[in-house]
């Protein structure tokens, strides 16, 4: 194990304090992804192998991997080691977990998906690598080539490492296009060229070059470049290719002849892209060009087959993922038909239709759109897996929030578009018409005139109206100079200020009349108007000056020049909170903090080591500032005294934009070339903040005024109008404020991820009428007694449109002819079930059906049931009507949990409990009624387990708060406040559950315990006596606190006048008399209060021997439980840290560790906290054999119990695909069940499941941790541990302090992740 290092000589260093400093850092935290689009670019710039996808942005690769339980693809891992354009990237045939990628700065690198990282790289490649594929034929070669050739191949490993040049593969007359190995023939290469025509290479044949052009192009020079290119899977020779203008033709290889040619509905349709359908042997896909079509063709018949139009703009690649994925549950697989060759007619067997023999093959594509597009569709299904639409290509120069709409953000991009996202879905929508090159800056028009100013570089400057969709205004007063920044003036909305490369910066009206034109002695990049004064602007010049200028005037010289960069100046900003204060961001890398009144710099903040470029203002926190930059950082600067509170690495290019709401101010996004917006969360820059607004503290210690908050060592107070705002509101109110108050902040603190869907949920729990919901409540989860209401009137509104088909029809087969004409005579004869039978043969299920009542209702509804079973088998959609019918909840219900659509499972379940569904009772009985009754409480089960499953869902998709919405939404109170405090959304779950009271009460009595021990430990101001106290409020606010107040106290270090007053406060003893209690306790024998009593006195390290002595013999005998034993562990866990860390109290300090990783590994066990339970395991032996300790636990002991729990809980976490399962031993199953009887009688306050909070299922992209307790790299939030460089994730080490409040490195120091 990677820590086992740090154990042995981890005392030898005397900086653990310093680490412990640096380690609690407070992390900004990201809660939301926009991951890029696929780029337009390059070809071969999406692939597929068994249950991944990948695809190019620009400059990373994203990589989705499919989630087996839920059924759907998730972004898995951003690779972005290229620092120039992707090529193309390839799958290796062989190995799943590798593929290769090339760029346009010489470089090939081969990944490991699975370990996320790098294995090899080859720089310096001659000639761009503009396609590469890896070799079919050589286990570890690549094969890559620029655009005229030579093929270079790169073997990676073995003895034949390096690269060697193709022996004819060279010279080619034309451009390559692309090139393909063969499958199966060794060696065997095609090229497709610009000019239409191939090349073909097979050792040990002759070469043909430039060979098959499209007839109509040969004698000419017109290009015609092949568009795509695949090898007939079944073939040795055939070979599919397609050319823009041509069209597809099948081609054989060796003979050099044309066999089919494929025509098109139309003329104008030319085909992007292609490929073979594994899964249906002699299918094939297109993609069209112009329009998003995508084309179904079997080689028998030279059109096609069938069309789906899935978008408005063309394809640019498409890949077919091979297996439809694995079921959650077994379906026996229909006996399907091979053919012989993919060209062989393909004959319908004799039992189907014709139609049914092109049906649609099984299988899901991958499609890459011109426009960015991303999506995943499902061919057999007809519809989307799951489409990113819009998606920018290209570098991310800005974004902004919507002044009036803290949910919809702008961003303006390379790829000269503006986009509107909506960050709840984290989808766009709104994007701005045709392209308008490069866009480099945006603006919003204040208020909620809903256009966007943009700024280009070349095409001037425009104004976009979002409703109208159209340019309304354009302004070109600086030619075709780029504009490097536009702002529309926020206090006077008739003015727009420009900055360009020409050296001015134009203040203008928006009708287009210029005010004033302000020269400047070089290129201008940033302007940026007062939010105090609105005749005041400050610019950003080539020449390292800052300027600024009174608009008021009609001068056109600067009123102030402040020089100190020495660089250029690009962006600047006032302070919204302090008037006079701006700053500027420079090529120099520094930051630098002007004070207009006094004429001087007054702080320069040094860290980038690029040029700075974002740079935002907190809007209520008056000294927070933060920059972004090309050193690929976000830094976020506390200007009071010029020191950096943290660093964010995860982009993965240069941070150009950052922005927040003033509505939600501690919700920031960033933008970068790296195309990707993030959104972070900076509450734990102020947490204290927080935490008095929950421990209702006076509104002194939440709202203050600049000038007190900007002073040295002040705590943060909100300064901001939105805090005022809601701080006037309150006071308005009469009668119940804190709800309110509770609501407002945490709406206004968190980030967006349905916190106002929470509370939306605890106001229907709490009996508000129903008409003060608010309107986008029907959006979000609602509460199951308004989800068929909400349905329903949806339902009347909706219009179904049908997707836009072309093409179809072939003739039938005589056998199914004959069919028919016996049908027709025996329901002449009145065989009326024969019919039936011959029908459902023949495939027309809905005459059988309708016929069947005249059978019986009883054969009906066998017929509706053999219906439903073979749709459920097909995957069909068309099963819910049948299920439906005959009142088939659960095998409905099953279908849909199956396919992870646990949305519509729940809507079913939810109007069979509310009695809409219809069970058919043939034979009226006459207990009918009795049987609903069973039915209702049947449903209403499965009603919960529906929403548990949905609940999990969210969770695991690192939404912690919507799943305590679909807990809240089926009145789960209890389950609702575990997910909270499982996503370690602490804050919250207090807030709501003093709300709700009574029913959430033992939850929110542990939250509040979390948020003590948070405050406890926060290290910046610790030992401080404001956090004391606050962590004193929360324990203030549990009934029966005395023991809480006992450790609070015993933790807190002091001399003995601040010992004895904190005692008197909270009604404990004085250190004195609590040194002559322990003694009285421990002559009569009471073990609990003599520990108690000495951590409370001035002489802690006494507790040590006695309590370590009792534990050790309890542990002595073997039929010992957890509960005699945790309590008194606990308490001992609270000793001082500098008492613990005294040299004379090492060997009680080892033995303490090792019994709290022994007891931790048993509570993670209980917890379910499987991704720790080894890691504990392994800390206590770790420990145990390098400490000189005598404690009654054998290292044979813990490989003994670690080994059972393995075994006995492996068949719970299976995948299919994992090893066969191998059943525990009869010693493993002993062994693990007196594991399981120690833990026994754990009291369940304690909360199941593991821990997992917002972010965790985001893909690093640039900062790279690897966890010291797994080895792996670490996916979502990093946890450093006191040392300030070993990491674990910090799902992990909440759970871990949960069970065991020591550090991992076995230093004895307490850990704080809460």
């Amino acid at each position: 194990m990677a820590w086992m290092t740090y154990i042995s000589h981890w005392f030898e260093q005397d900086d653990w304090y310093e680490g412990l400093q640096r380690a609690n850092m407070s992390q900004v935290r990201q809660v939301g992804l926009l991951a890029a689009g696929c780029q337009p670019w390059n070809k071969d710039v999406c692939a597929a192998s068994g249950d991944r996808f990948a695809y190019c942005a620009t400059l990373a690769i994203y990589i989705y991997q499919l989630d087996h339980r839920y059924n759907e693809f998730k972004l898995h891992a951003i690779m972005s080691e290229h620092k120039k354009t992707i090529t193309a990237i390839s799958w290796c045939p062989h190995n799943p977990d590798l593929f290769a990628s090339g760029s346009t700065d010489n470089l090939v690198i081969i990944w490991n998906v699975a370990e996320q990282k790098v294995i090899a790289k080859l720089n310096n490649t001659k000639g761009t690598p503009a396609f590469l594929s890896w070799c079919w034929n050589a286990d570890d070669a690549v094969a890559f080539v620029s655009d005229r050739g030579p093929l270079f191949i790169w073997t990676i490993s073995g003895p034949d490492t390096g690269v060697t040049v193709h022996s004819d593969a060279h010279s080619f007359l034309s451009d390559i296009c692309m090139f393909r190995w063969h499958t199966h023939k060794k060696g065997k290469v095609v090229f497709g060229h610009i000019d239409g025509s191939l090349s073909i290479f097979h050792p040990g044949n002759k070469n043909q070059k430039h060979v098959l052009r499209p007839e109509s192009l040969e004698g000419t020079d017109e290009e015609d470049p092949v568009t795509a290119l695949e090898w007939d899977p079944l073939s040795t020779d055939y070979l599919l290719v397609a050319n823009l203008h041509h069209g597809i033709r099948l081609v054989d290889s060796e003979s050099l002849y044309c066999i089919t040619t494929f025509n098109f509905p139309t003329a104008a349709a030319s085909v992007q892209c292609l490929a073979w359908v594994p899964s249906a042997p002699g299918m094939f896909i297109t993609g069209d060009s112009q329009v998003g079509i995508l084309r179904i063709w079997n080689v028998s018949r030279t059109t096609p087959i069938d069309n789906f139009k899935l978008k408005k703009t063309g394809f640019h690649c498409l890949h077919v993922i091979g297996s439809p994925p694995k079921k959650k549950f077994s379906v026996q697989s229909l006996t399907k038909n091979h053919y012989t060759s993919s060209t062989s007619e393909a004959v319908p067997p004799p039992s189907l239709t014709s139609n049914q023999a092109f049906s649609l093959p099984p299988g899901r594509v991958v499609c890459c759109f011109l426009d960015g597009g991303v999506g995943l569709y499902d061919m057999g299904a007809r519809k989307w897996d799951f489409l990113r639409d819009l998606g920018h290509v290209e570098t991310i120069f800005d974004c902004k929030f919507k002044p009036d709409d803290p949910n919809l953000l702008a961003t303006a991009s390379f790829d000269g578009t503006i986009k509107v996202w909506d960050i709840n879905t984290l989808t766009a929508v709104y994007t701005s018409p045709g392209n308008e090159g490069i866009i480099y800056s945006l603006s919003w028009a204040p208020g909620g005139l809903n256009c966007i100013a943009g700024a280009t570089s070349q095409n001037g400057a425009f104004i976009w109206d979002i409703q109208k969709g159209k340019m309304i205004q354009r302004f070109n007063e600086h030619g075709k100079n780029g504009i490097f920044c536009i702002a529309w003036s926020h206090k006077d909305s008739k003015r727009i200020a420009t900055c360009s490369g020409d050296g001015s910066c134009i203040i203008q009206t928006i009708d287009g009349r210029v005010l004033h034109k302000y020269k400047h002695p070089a290129g201008v990049f940033g302007c940026d108007w007062s939010q105090n004064n609105k005749d005041m602007i400050a610019t950003g010049c080539e020449d390292k000056n800052v300027r600024v200028y009174y608009v008021a005037t009609s001068s056109d010289q600067p009123l102030k020049v402040f020089s100190g960069h020495t660089a250029r100046v690009f962006h600047v900003k006032w302070s919204p909170l302090r008037e006079g204060i701006l700053c500027s961001g420079s090529d120099d890398g520094s930051v630098r903090i002007w004070d207009y009144t006094q004429d001087a710099c007054i702080n320069v903040l040094t860290g980038h080591t690029a040029p700075v470029r974002g740079l935002m203002w907190n809007p209520e926190i008056p000294y927070l500032l933060i920059s972004g930059s090309w050193d690929y950082t976000i830094k976020v600067w506390d200007t009071r005294e010029g020191s950096c509170l943290d660093t964010v690495c995860d982009h993965g290019a240069d941070v150009y934009g950052l922005t927040c709401h003033p509505r939600r101010p501690f919700t920031m996004a960033s933008c970068s070339r790296d195309s990707t917006v993030r959104l972070w969360s900076l509450i734990p820059l102020i947490t204290p903040l927080q935490i008095n607004i929950v421990a209702d503290r006076p509104w002194e210690e939440i709202i203050g005024n600049t000038d007190y908050a900007v002073q040295q060592g002040a705590p943060p107070l909100l300064c901001g109008k939105a805090s005022r705002d809601i701080k006037q509101e309150i006071d308005k109110l009469a009668g119940n404020p804190p709800v309110k108050k509770l609501k407002w902040f945490s709406e206004y603190l968190s980030p967006p991820s349905g916190s106002d869907n929470l509370w939306n949920l605890v106001a229907v729990i709490k009996g508000q009428d129903d008409s003060l919901l608010p309107q986008n409540y029907c959006k979000g989860i609602m509460h199951l007694k308004h989800l068929i209401k909400f349905r329903t009137s949806e339902a009347q509104e909706l219009t179904t449109v049908k997707m836009s088909k072309f093409g179809g029809g072939i003739g039938a087969p005589t056998k199914e002819e004959r069919l028919k004409e016996a049908a027709e005579i025996y329901l002449r004869l009145g065989h009326i079930q024969r019919y039936c039978e011959l029908m459902v043969e023949l495939g027309e299920w809905d005459k059988a059906l309708s016929i069947a009542p005249g059978v019986s209702v009883k054969y009906w509804k066998k017929l509706m049931q053999r219906r439903a079973d073979q749709l459920i088998q097909e995957d069909k959609d068309d099963v819910i009507p049948y299920c439906i019918a005959i009142g088939d909840v659960k095998k409905l219900v099953t279908f849909f949990m199956s396919r992870g659509q646990l949305k519509e499972a729940l809507l079913i379940v939810q109007a069979a409990c509310e009695g809409n569904t219809q069970t058919l009772h043939v034979s009226t009985s006459k207990g009918a009624s009795h049987s609903d009754d069973i039915n209702k409480e049947d449903f209403n089960e499965l009603l919960h387990k529906v929403s548990k499953e949905l609940a999990e869902w969210y969770f695991q998709d690192g939404r912690a708060v919507q799943a305590a919405c679909c807990h809240l939404a089926v009145d789960n109170i209890e389950l609702a406040m575990a997910y909270l405090i499982r996503g370690n959304e602490l804050e919250l779950a207090v807030s709501v559950g003093s709300v709700l009271g009574e029913s959430a009460m033992s939850a929110t009595h542990y939250a509040l315990e979390l948020l003590a021990r948070k405050c406890m430990m926060i290290p910046t101001c610790f030992p401080s006596v404001g956090y004391r106290n606050l962590a004193a409020d929360l324990l203030m606010m549990i009934p029966n606190n005395e023991l809480h107040l006992v450790k609070l106290c015993a933790f807190y270090p002091g001399c003995t006048e601040e010992i004895n007053d904190l005692h008197e406060k909270y009604k404990l003893p004085m250190a004195e008399e609590c040194l002559q209690l322990a003694e009285t306790a421990h002559a009569d024998g009471n073990v609990f209060d003599t520990i108690k009593y000495y951590l409370l006195c001035q002489e802690p390290e006494k507790a040590l021997p006695i309590g370590l002595g009792f534990v050790k013999e309890c542990i002595s005998n073997s039929n010992w439980t957890l509960d005699t034993i945790y309590p008194v562990l606990d308490l001992l866990s609270y000793i001082r840290t500098e008492k613990l860390l005294l040299h004379t109290c090492t060997e009680a300090r080892n033995e303490l560790l090792i019994l709290c990783g022994y007891i931790g590994a048993l509570l993670a066990i209980k917890r379910e906290y499987r991704s720790i339970v080894p890691a504990l395991y392994e800390y206590t032996s770790q420990l145990l054999k390098r400490r000189e300790v005598s404690v009654p636990i054998k290292i044979e002991q813990l490989s003994e119990e670690l080994d059972a729990w393995r075994a006995c809980t492996q068949f719970t976490n299976q995948s299919s695909d994992e090893s066969p399962y191998t059943p525990p031993s009869d010693l493993q199953r002993m062994v693990y069940g007196t594991v399981l009887k120690r833990l026994k009688e754990v009291p369940l306050k304690i909360i199941i499941g593991p821990d997992y909070v917002t972010g965790s299922n985001l893909p690093s992209h640039s900062d790279v941790h690897i966890s010291c307790l797994t080895g792996l790299k670490i996916q979502g939030p990093v946890f450093f541990l006191e040392d300030g460089k070993s990491a674990i994730s910090l799902n992990d080490a909440l759970m871990w302090a949960k069970v065991n409040p020591f550090s991992p490195l076995g230093t004895g120091i307490r850990l704080n992740p809460f």
